[in-house]
């Protein structure tokens, strides 16, 4: 079974937007009030978490990204029930209330979130945690995926194993896929990508490399006129593909596909370069 240490050339010093003028502190003091504001509910509802609706859920989740000043596109809609592997590039920590957005679901995240201020406590309540350094434990992993999806829930995990920018992205880790085989459930992908108020594709939501969670949260609340485009795309239905190689090369087909807003995965050699005497201190950071 394939490792899931792997790593981006994405830094915020070579790919990422920078944040917003000093005049928009104000604005983003009361961003960040109203997303601890959410994320304290969150922790105070977590116990619950198996029992609420779904709809209060999805839309919880879709105040904290607009509490963040960020605007949701949504377009498409996933089968409301039964067991079902999202999947979707990862760019930022947006990503997670993105997805549980679309449908609430136990989220793959890697074990040093349970040490993140308050969302560590939220996600503690339902992810199913990985531990990447540690490739013995990754067999355990994805049997207690499989036995989630058997189950009826849905996982959603981020294939890459690594952020990359949105301007680039990494191949896909097959490990994951196989939980979907075993279990005998659709693969789901969904598409993020996130713009400026003009379309352009903005990288100042990424959280990548050697950036700190506090630096990427100022970057985005700081930011203006960010749009956050969710497109669910077709499902890929159980049997379709026999193995894991397959199913992860196809997910990532359509997610890469034409009328994605960055086209093709480009390969390694054409994603960003690291700075001159960076490689060394980028492999030795604790990854994404």
């Amino acid at each position: 079974m394939d490792g899931w240490l792997p790593s981006a050339p994405c830094t915020p010093r070579t790919c990422v937007d920078p944040a917003g003028a000093a005049a928009a502190a104000p604005r983003a003091v009361l961003r960040l009030t109203a997303i601890t504001a959410l994320l304290l509910t969150g922790i105070a509802l977590a116990p619950l978490a198996g029992r609420l609706p779904a709809r209060p859920v999805r839309w919880w989740c879709r105040w904290i990204v607009r509490a963040a000043g960020v605007r949701v596109r949504l377009r498409g809609a996933v089968a409301p029930t039964g067991g079902l592997l999202l999947v979707a590039h990862h760019v930022s920590w947006l990503d997670i209330p993105l997805l549980a957005a679309v449908r609430p679901a136990r989220m793959l995240a890697k074990a040093e979130i349970r040490r993140w201020p308050v969302a560590g406590a939220v996600a503690a309540r339902g992810a199913l945690f990985i531990e990447r350094d540690r490739l013995r434990a990754l067999p355990a992993t994805v049997a207690r995926i499989a036995d989630a999806l058997r189950g009826g829930r849905a996982v959603a995990v981020f294939p890459e194993g690594s952020t990359w920018c949105g301007r680039a992205h990494g191949p896909f880790r097959r490990a994951v896929f196989q939980a979907a085989l075993d279990a005998g459930v659709p693969v789901q992908p969904v598409r993020v990508c996130y713009r400026t108020a003009a379309g352009a594709v903005s990288t100042a939501p990424a959280f990548v490399g050697e950036d700190t969670l506090p630096a990427s949260l100022w970057r985005v609340v700081s930011a203006r006129g960010l749009v956050a485009e969710v497109e669910v795309l077709p499902a890929i239905p159980p049997g379709r593909h026999r193995d894991r190689r397959a199913l992860a090369r196809a997910a990532q087909r359509e997610l890469t596909g034409r009328s994605s807003p960055h086209g093709t995965a480009p390969a390694p050699a054409k994603t960003p370069p690291l700075p001159a005497g960076a490689a060394a201190r980028h492999s030795a950071q604790p990854r994404r």
